[in-house]
């Protein structure tokens, strides 16, 4: 790496509920350095210390020091104030309010930029397609399902936070009053059914109905997670195939209530599910086909919506964390969001 280009870095952060992602590229995007860290505390000290470290690691194997770090792109989960980057609500990580912007730039010295993961990720596959030449798209989801459930939306090429910041926050939509307590205090939330952490308690619910005389191979495994639930699924497992059913089901359910809401032209599903794969995707369109059965207007509105899988190596939250540096520039986020 050249001299002028070490010095003109600029670093991706991916926080989730399951590790710390970062991104190093140079002013030309070329990827010096992708590195992944354990996830984050949820105490704020030594979550603070946590990501900072990652950072410096990543960096220093990059061949750089933070003094050749043009600035910092962080994508959290929770309720962000771009403004200030601060995060509250960060349910899944167990933070209610951190000044995560500013301890960081305090800590490492560079500027840094904070906002929600999801809606980060949004503002990358945007600003992707531009870069790769596809035809662009300026009405677009992308539903990120991991340790958590949000969707992060982009209309007429700006991306949408709502009035207190929070548009796109369907994870906690309740789709069974009666279903299971998620950690935002309700019941029965989108999350608890489709994300990582709820497909996960579904396999222990599963394992422990299996004492009853209902077999499944998850009750081989010492805590079975979304990813065994998936491949045990593929393998025939009844119980698996029901949880994953059930989560496809409620997936395909919230892509149709989500271009009602919005009218978009493409969703793109993204996230630790979307390790899943094609199985995956074809449950989902079997479901998206069930709802437009009965309904023309349901059937034509889905027809003309493009639903996809980020691709399995895309560095869609650590490139959305990056597209942040540029976007007030081009308009996509307001300014003052990265001022």
């Amino acid at each position: 790496m050249t001299t002028a280009a070490r010095a003109n870095l600029r670093v991706g952060v991916d926080i989730g509920g399951s590790k710390i992602a970062v991104l190093v590229v140079d002013p030309e995007d070329r990827v010096c350095v992708r590195r992944v860290a354990p996830a984050a505390s949820a105490d704020p000290d030594a979550a603070i210390s946590q990501i900072a470290a990652a950072i410096r690691d990543a960096v220093g194997e990059a061949g750089a020091t933070l003094d050749d770090v043009r600035a910092i792109g962080l994508g959290v989960p929770g309720r962000v104030d771009t403004a200030s980057g601060d995060v509250t609500f960060a349910v899944n990580l167990g933070w209610h309010h951190l000044p995560l912007g500013r301890r960081l730039a305090e800590e490492l010295g560079v500027r840094c930029v904070v906002e929600n993961d999801v809606r980060a990720a949004a503002v990358g596959l945007h600003r992707d397609r531009l870069a790769s030449g596809e035809r662009p798209i300026d009405d677009l989801v992308f539903l990120g399902i991991g340790t958590g459930i949000s969707a992060g939306v982009i209309l007429d090429g700006r991306l949408h936070r709502g009035v207190r910041g929070l548009a796109g926050e369907i994870g906690h939509v309740v789709l069974d009053r009666d279903g299971a307590a998620c950690a935002c205090g309700l019941r029965g939330c989108f999350e608890t059914i489709a994300a990582g952490a709820g497909i996960a308690r579904a396999a222990r619910e599963a394992v422990e109905a299996a004492r009853d005389g209902d077999p499944t191979s998850l009750a081989d495994l010492d805590d079975p997670t979304a990813e065994d639930v998936f491949r045990a699924a593929e393998a025939g497992d009844r119980a698996a195939i029901r949880i994953v059913d059930r989560a496809a089901d409620a997936i395909a359910r919230m892509v149709h209530e989500l271009v009602l809401a919005y009218d978009v032209e493409l969703v793109v599903i993204g996230g630790g599910i979307s390790r899943a794969g094609a199985p995956l995707l074809e449950r989902v369109q079997a479901g998206l086909d069930r709802i437009g059965a009965p309904s023309p207007f349901a059937a034509e509105l889905l027809a003309e919506t493009d639903v996809r899988l980020v691709g399995p190596d895309h560095d869609i939250g650590t490139r959305g964390a990056i597209a942040l540096l540029g976007a007030a520039v081009e308009g996509v986020v307001a300014r003052e969001a990265v001022g």
